[in-house]
């Protein structure tokens, strides 16, 4: 799109922002945070891990967005006997006795990678290359994949059976961790209502691929303070047990803290936090708004922190 100046950029993607909430709204009740915090992952060029017991839509949630944008989506369940070809695609004979190349899901703009936790580490890893370097490689031959592309994940409580956790590398590549809570009283009589009869929605594509590039090429582009950028790298430092800047809480339950991914990640979410919320420049306060949701997965606590039942979000709290 050809747009006389990024202050109209701005104002068209804040415009396009609320467009897609209002058709996400049609088919999901309530979760504006959790839409807004996808929405500006999608926007960052980030991926994002939703984290919620079965049952709270998640799955849905994600199918909408993915309807509601101009892109090609592919769902890919996980399960425990997954493997990475199955998820890249694999080297095959055809009539000719050639080798060809047939492309897996992976090869979408949107990859809803549902119940993630549910396939061993092996299987986990296939997504890596892909999530950083957006190519897989199959035997010994690179492939590009399309942009924009996102892996939007979904994962069951790490407590419940039959889960394996996410080793750390992995967990660092997600831009977010968003967690889902049950509906309110009010919340859940309305989705009663609206999924108990026989009406569906149809979602409305309110966007192009094109615009989407637009626009996560203008995050990067606004412009941000240096009191902002250096607030941000003190709140990572301060998740480091061994950083000069870590408080007490953290040499008490931290284990580890955040890298340099956490950095980049706080600010390219409050670029876009402040874009969707009508301003041209991100403050400190976008980027408290987005520091949840950026840290959560990437501290580690310890087995004091554990005993005493001091979350993850407990102790971002105390940092900021």
């Amino acid at each position: 799109m050809n747009y006389k100046s990024d202050v109209e950029a701005a104002e068209a993607m804040k415009v396009a922002y609320e467009k897609i909430r209002s058709e996400i709204g049609q088919v999901i009740v309530g979760q504006d945070e959790v839409i807004k915090r996808l929405l500006t992952a999608i926007f960052c060029q980030g991926h994002c891990l939703l984290v919620g017991v079965p049952g709270l839509a998640k799955t849905l949630l994600i199918q909408t967005i993915a309807s509601s944008l101009d892109l090609k989506f592919n769902r890919i369940q996980f399960t425990p006997d997954l493997m990475p070809s199955d998820i890249l695609g694999s080297e095959t004979l055809d009539q000719n006795r050639n080798f060809k190349f047939i492309q897996g899901p992976i090869f979408s703009n949107i990859i809803l990678a549902d119940e993630i936790n549910r396939t061993p580490p092996k299987t986990q890893s296939a997504l890596l290359e892909a999530m950083q370097e957006y190519s897989v490689t199959i035997a010994g031959q690179r492939h590009a994949l399309s942009r924009p592309f996102f892996v939007l994940a979904t994962q069951n409580p790490i407590e419940q059976e039959g889960t394996y956790p996410l080793p750390e590398a992995q967990l660092d590549r997600f831009m977010f961790m968003i967690q889902l809570d049950y509906p309110s009283y009010a919340e859940e009589v309305s989705i009663v209502k609206s999924t108990t009869n026989d009406s569906k929605y149809q979602v409305k594509e309110v966007i192009t691929a094109e615009e989407i590039m637009d626009f996560q090429h203008l995050v990067r582009r606004v412009p941000v303070t240096d009191h902002v950028i250096e607030y941000a790298v003190k709140l990572v430092h301060k998740t480091r047990p061994s950083s000069a800047l870590a408080i007490k809480d953290t040499s008490d339950y931290l284990e580890w803290g955040a890298g340099p991914r956490a950095s980049q990640a706080l600010i390219l979410a409050s670029k876009c936090n402040a874009l969707l919320s009508g301003k041209y420049s991100p403050d400190v306060e976008d980027v408290k708004a987005v520091a949840l949701p950026v840290l959560r997965h990437r501290i580690i606590r310890n087995f004091k922190a554990e005993a005493e039942g001091i979350s993850v979000d407990d102790i971002i709290a105390r940092l900021l």
